[in-house]
C-alpha cells in the first residue's frame, strides 16, 4: 500500500505475561524498573490509541501520515496528499476493544498525564494498578459494568477477569495495591453475573499465596 492511502494504526494490547511477571516480582518486594516502563509505557501507548480512536469515531481524525487535523466525510483527504475512504478507516477500529465513552477516557487520559511524570517505582506500580483495575460506568445508575482492562489487556473479557483474579499479592507488595483490590472485588461483586469464569474460580483462593444498558 502506497503512503498516499496508509491505513492508521493502534498500539496493541499489553500481553498477559508481562504484567503478570510485574506483580509477581512486586509481590516478593523487588521493583523490577524496565519492567515496569514496559508495561506503564505499553499501557500508556494503549490509552492513547483508545483515545484516538475514539475521537477518530466523533469527527477528530488525525491524518497517519503527517498528524494534521482531517475532516470526517466518505472519502478522508489530507493537504499532504494522504486520502482513504472513512469506511476503511472505520474497519481498522472495529473489533479492536478501542470503543468507550467519557469517564473511560478521562481515565485513560489521567493515566497518560501522570505516568511519564511518576518519578518513583512505586508511583508507577500503583498507576498502572490502578489503571487496570478501573471499569467502564453504567450512565443511569452510575455503576460499574465492565472492566477497563479487556480493553488494555490482551485476551476476551472472561479470560481478562479470571487473569486478574490470579495476579499476585503479599505484605510485601506496594503499599496502595490492596485497596485497589478491594474495589475490583466489590466491583466484580456488584456485576457477579457477568462473569462466568469469576464464579468458576472462586472454589480456589483469590489470589496466589505469598511468594516470598450503555457504557460510560
Amino acid at each position: 500500500m502506497s503512503p498516499s492511502n496508509r491505513l492508521p494504526t493502534w498500539a496493541a494490547r499489553v500481553p498477559k505475561s508481562k504484567i503478570r511477571r510485574l506483580y509477581e516480582t512486586d509481590a516478593k518486594g523487588i521493583y523490577d524498573e524496565d519492567l515496569i516502563d514496559e508495561v506503564g509505557y505499553g499501557l500508556l501507548a494503549r490509552c492513547e490509541s483508545f483515545i484516538a480512536a475514539n475521537r477518530a469515531r466523533a469527527g477528530e481524525l488525525p491524518c497517519p501520515e503527517c498528524a494534521r487535523p482531517v475532516r470526517r466525510q466518505e472519502v478522508l483527504s489530507c493537504p499532504c496528499g494522504w486520502e482513504l475512504p472513512w469506511a476503511d478507516y472505520f474497519k481498522t477500529i472495529q473489533h479492536k476493544q478501542l470503543s468507550g465513552a467519557g469517564p473511560v477516557l478521562e481515565q485513560f487520559q489521567d493515566f497518560v498525564n501522570a505516568f511519564p511524570s511518576a518519578r518513583t517505582p512505586r508511583k508507577k506500580v500503583l498507576l498502572i494498578d490502578r489503571l487496570i483495575h478501573a471499569f467502564h460506568w453504567y450512565c443511569k445508575t452510575n455503576g460499574p459494568t465492565r472492566p477497563v482492562a479487556v480493553n488494555l489487556i490482551e485476551g476476551r473479557l472472561g479470560e481478562v477477569v479470571a487473569f486478574l483474579d490470579r495476579l499476585s499479592y503479599s505484605h510485601k507488595s506496594t503499599p496502595g495495591t490492596s485497596e485497589n483490590l478491594a474495589e475490583w472485588n466489590h466491583n466484580i461483586e456488584v456485576n457477579r453475573g457477568w462473569y462466568p469464569s469469576r464464579r468458576k474460580a472462586e472454589a480456589r483462593p483469590l489470589r496466589p499465596a505469598e511468594a516470598d444498558g450503555p457504557r460510560c
